[in-house]
């Protein structure tokens, strides 16, 4: 697949035009139907669109920094007037009245939408299964999940149906994606991209994220939706660099902190681990230097980032009740039936359970004895990371203790299911910037990859490590 660049020149030198281009990713779509990735497509309005785009190129008018870029859109992110629902039945058919900054941002700069894509329920799941959609399939083999719950965005780019596609990254529903389907999986820092117009799971984590097969269109894309949005408490006022810049085939020696504890953790898959040892020897052969980190918190990441954000998830969706839209229930009494049926028939069973959690974990006489000691917990991981980025550029972690399993393997066991983020969830913690990247390919068929951290607000040190180790 041509990366952007590519796209824009060959645009403009009229080897072929916009409409072309499009006219194949819709066709691309039509046959990948059973893959199951998009649950609404903006065909004629796309046309419409690159259309324009072609007679402004053909007149040698202005355009936009993305112009030829197509994206799809995770069904957690808002536009204007199209449907928005998180894929639960809460949200039938939901239009939205606004768009999310970071995605208008990319549309004021001519990227074109040409749809909305599935993805687990509220962004809650790791395997794109938990869908009232059904199951986004892998597209290297259709019996095996992409990972969640950014699957199907992961999958849109996979199966070549467009070129970039926006995500969310709750705990690593980005970059698990990316690791299953063989592409680059970024989450930026929190507060780099305004959370504005993304549908909240656990607010303090959500990040809207990005995901495709080549740097140079990450590295525009996060040009354009990164910086402060008034609109967005949460977004920081800081420098943003030109983040295409960063992209160098060469890096300066580095030093690499990898985690003894996560390398040699009893639940990593042997043929992963052996990847990931091979590409540590690979790096210092390369003249970075690659040192083992004691890092004795792993085992507290998991049940700390689940207390955190199911407590956070129940006070978020607490909102969707069913009265002023969404999906309704017919013939209750008074208004507590109304609503209690209302959320039984449109929370899927993994919703629920999380949102029980969270009530939980929040009530009286509970509150300090979980949600207490698990800030407390993320204050000394913050503490550990930073610590650690005093010293390293970067730290270099597994993705998934194991790679892509079939479609409906672990939907009976959801603490196996909750396992496999232990390695991804850090970086939603403490809140800084992770990059997917391929690494190699399993015994089973599928694609696995590694993930790097580095300090936060410092995208640019992943980036062009990525085009590095990718050149």
């Amino acid at each position: 697949m041509q990366d952007i660049t590519a796209i824009q020149s060959a645009l403009r030198n009229q080897e072929y035009s916009l409409s072309t281009l499009v006219a194949q990713y819709l066709e691309r779509i039509e046959s990948t139907q059973s893959l199951n990735i998009y649950i609404d497509v903006y065909d004629t309005e796309i046309k419409e669109q690159a259309k324009i785009i072609d007679e402004k190129l053909a007149a040698n008018h202005p355009l936009g920094r993305c112009f030829g870029m197509v994206i799809s859109v995770k069904d957690v992110i808002c536009q204007k007037e199209k449907k928005v629902t998180a894929a639960s039945g809460i949200l039938q058919n939901f239009e939205s009245l606004y768009t999310a900054t970071a995605l208008q941002r990319l549309i004021d700069e001519d990227a074109l939408v040409i749809g909305k894509v599935n993805c687990d329920q509220f962004g809650m799941g790791s395997s794109n299964e938990n869908s009232v959609y059904g199951p986004t399939r892998n597209a290297d083999n259709d019996q095996y999940t992409p990972g969640g719950s950014s699957g199907a965005s992961a999958v849109s780019v996979q199966a070549g149906t467009c070129l970039l596609a926006l995500g969310s990254d709750t705990g690593g529903s980005v970059r698990q994606p990316a690791g299953f389907t063989g592409l680059f999986g970024l989450k930026p820092t929190y507060g780099r991209i305004s959370r504005y117009g993304l549908i909240a799971y656990g607010s303090s984590f959500d990040q809207i994220g990005l995901l495709g097969k080549n740097m140079a269109e990450l590295a525009l894309a996060l040009n354009v939706m990164a910086g402060m949005d008034p609109m967005d408490p949460t977004s920081v006022d800081h420098q943003v660099p030109d983040y295409s810049q960063a992209l160098s085939t060469s890096s300066k020696p580095l030093k690499i902190a990898f985690f003894k504890e996560a390398i040699n953790h009893e639940g990593l898959d042997p043929q992963i681990k052996t990847a990931h040892e091979n590409l540590i020897q690979k790096l210092e052969s390369q003249g970075h230097t690659c040192s083992p980190v004691g890092f004795d918190l792993l085992d507290y990441i998991v049940p700390t980032y689940y207390t955190l954000t199911t407590a956070e998830a129940s006070t978020n969706l607490s909102r969707y009740d069913g009265l002023r839209y969404g999906h309704q229930e017919k013939g209750q009494k008074d208004l507590t039936e109304l609503v209690t049926a209302n959320r039984t028939a449109g929370f899927s069973m993994e919703v629920k359970r999380r949102i029980m959690l969270g009530s939980f974990v929040l009530s009286t006489g509970y509150y300090e004895a979980y949600y207490g000691k698990a800030q407390k917990i993320r204050r000394m991981l913050k503490d550990r990371v930073e610590e650690i980025f005093g010293e390293y550029d970067l730290i270099l972690m597994p993705i998934s203790p194991m790679p892509a399993w079939e479609i409906g393997q672990k939907r009976s066991s959801p603490t196996e299911m909750y396992l496999a983020d232990i390695y991804t969830v850090l970086a939603n913690l403490v809140g800084n910037p992770a990059l997917a990247l391929p690494l190699s390919t399993h015994k089973n068929g599928l694609k696995f990859g590694f993930q790097v951290l580095s300090k936060g607000f410092s995208e640019e040190k992943l980036l062009n490590f990525a085009q590095y180790y990718n050149s």
